[in-house]
């Protein structure tokens, strides 16, 4: 697991930096909005009004850290909303140890609105809730490239942080005998939950319909994503659905089981061991309140790591990820989505074509290996894979680690949308920039889709510095952010002038790909074949876990 949350904070983070200054051009007569908590002031620049740093929950410090979100207390006058609040602590990438990013900090419970200028408070507009990626350990509701095309077409946008790394996942016995009627362990959900109860209550004073809310989240998020549809707390607080390369299934980024009786084979260390396994790394003793205590007095830069998977090399195990509560999460999306209990909303799903190549998350040495894990579905995995026996390696292992982690779970879920009767969109992104090609020889890598979606080209946060972009690109984003709005709107992405994007069904297998051209074609999955093989070795109990997963 550790490698693979490495690899997916490196390839999203090259950029973090950039994330904390937006230009404000041609501003004019500060907006303003009366919410619950009293008025937020904002920013109009041209045809598009922000809000920033409003906080959706009170600062989890001191007492408040590892609990629920706790309410905001109300403000007199005007609260100044034109500048982002500090993202949600999380380490410095190349700082010092024991340090975390500047501009992070564990007072960081803000949102982010971007609406059309001079929307009428009952103007009902379809309303998106990005939720960023950066593996649960980085990342913030405020990276450029996010900001403004979607408001100029009609739609809010509202971005927010949630607790990150041990601060969002972590487990203890005290813990768990403290509050007994709270949830425990994911606050990061619980943030997530927190903002998405905000948007029910205030968005429609910036003109949105709390009743046409659509969730959209990127790696990380997409993982969110799938919890937020299955988690019981989150029933009705929206009404569509966006994953990109989320996974489906529970191989990415599972729960672990909060009480050692609950573990398994799989996970056979329990959350609360986990959190147990910090403590003693700084020297405290003992599972009783004076534990947690101490616990709560550790500076904030001692308990942010960077999703360490153990106490040094063969070390305890202290990696926090997202946790099986059995209160608030109560299963797995995997074992939600075959017995039909998820939110019955319409989703669209889908992930890159090259997400991740080999050597980060697959150590096999030759393609042999690679399909030996197959056991008897090896011959059927080699037809699929390198039918002609001549693919490099490399192409094998980046297409391997692409349709296991993310495009074989993407299908799943799809299926079992359509099972409960509602629509399911899968899209395959395959489109790579041509001053990109250089680095990206399979296909695009993890992230790359993301600005293509919000249409906002060469501004950064999710991978390489962007080159300048071409006019195909632009047409590429263009088409793009139109399905997404369409879905935004209405459920359904197809709208005029753009190629029918088919819904799903697994007789028909149709998807849309943006192909590597920059054309979207609907037709059937050309993966196929590679995704048929890796569902019969899952259904057959054989996870074919890449190596470090």
């Amino acid at each position: 697991m550790k490698r693979i949350l490495t690899v997916l904070a490196i390839i999203i983070s090259s950029n973090l930096h950039a994330q904390q200054t937006v230009v404000n051009t041609s501003v004019q007569e500060s907006p303003k909005v009366s919410t619950v908590p009293g008025i937020v002031s904002g920013v109009t620049e041209g045809d598009v009004e922000s809000f920033k740093g409003i906080p959706y929950a009170a600062a989890p410090v001191g007492e408040y850290r590892w609990r629920p979100p706790q309410p905001v207390t109300p403000w007199q006058g005007e609260r100044d909303a034109s500048k982002f609040g500090p993202n949600c602590a999380q380490a410095g990438w190349g700082g010092p140890p024991g340090s975390i990013q500047t501009g992070s900090s564990e007072d960081c419970l803000f949102l982010n609105v971007w609406r059309p200028a001079g929307a009428a408070k009952n103007a009902k507009l379809p309303v998106i809730v990005w939720i960023h990626g950066g593996a649960f350990v980085m990342g913030s509701g405020s990276g450029p490239g996010v900001e403004g095309q979607f408001a100029k077409k009609g739609v809010i946008l509202v971005t927010f942080n949630y607790r990150l790394g041990r601060l969002g996942h972590f487990a203890f016995p005290a813990l768990s005998k403290e509050f007994p009627e709270e949830p425990k362990g994911s606050y990061a959900f619980m943030d997530q939950i927190a903002a998405l109860k905000w948007v029910q209550q205030n968005i429609a004073a910036f003109g949105g319909n709390s009743q046409n809310v659509t969730i959209f989240g990127f790696s990380a998020g997409g993982v969110s994503v799938h919890s937020l549809l299955t988690i019981p707390a989150a029933k009705g607080l929206f009404q569509k659905a966006i994953s990109h390369s989320g996974g489906g299934r529970d191989g990415v980024l599972t729960g672990r089981p909060i009480h050692e009786d609950n573990s398994s084979s799989y996970y056979p260390v329990s959350a609360e061991t986990i959190g147990i396994n910090f403590a003693r790394k700084h020297g405290i003793a003992g599972t009783d309140a004076a534990a947690l205590a101490k616990l709560r007095a550790l500076k904030v830069e001692e308990i942010v790591d960077g999703g360490q998977e153990n106490d040094g090399q063969g070390g305890p195990r202290i990696y926090s990820g997202p946790i099986l509560d059995g209160k608030l999460v109560t299963e797995t999306s995997e074992s939600a989505y075959k017995a039909g209990r998820q939110a019955h909303v319409p989703i669209m799903i889908g992930n890159n074509s090259a997400e991740i190549g080999g050597g980060f998350v697959n150590s096999s040495s030759s393609k042999e290996e690679l399909f030996s894990r197959f056991g008897d579905l090896k011959d059927e995995a080699k037809t699929a894979y390198d039918p002609d026996g001549n693919k490099e390696f490399a192409e094998v292992q980046t297409r391997f680690n692409s349709d296991k982690v993310w495009a074989e779970p993407a299908r799943f879920t799809a299926g079992s949308f359509t099972a409960v009767g509602e629509p399911a969109y899968i899209f395959l992104f395959s489109y790579v920039p041509a001053a990109m090609k250089q680095w990206m020889k399979f296909g695009p890598g993890h992230g790359t889709d993301i600005s293509f979606a919000f249409d906002n080209l060469g501004r950064g946060g999710f991978g390489p510095p962007p080159p300048p972009p071409t006019p195909e690109d632009k047409e590429v984003a263009r088409l793009m952010n139109a399905y997404w709005v369409n879905f935004a709107k209405s459920g359904d992405p197809n709208g005029n002038g753009l190629p029918k994007w088919p819904v799903y069904s697994p007789q028909k297998n149709e998807i849309l790909d943006i192909q590597s051209d920059g054309k979207p074609v609907g037709k059937p999955d050309p993966r196929k074949a590679r995704l048929d093989v890796i569902e019969k070795a899952v259904n057959k109990g054989d996870k074919l876990q890449p190596n470090g997963i």
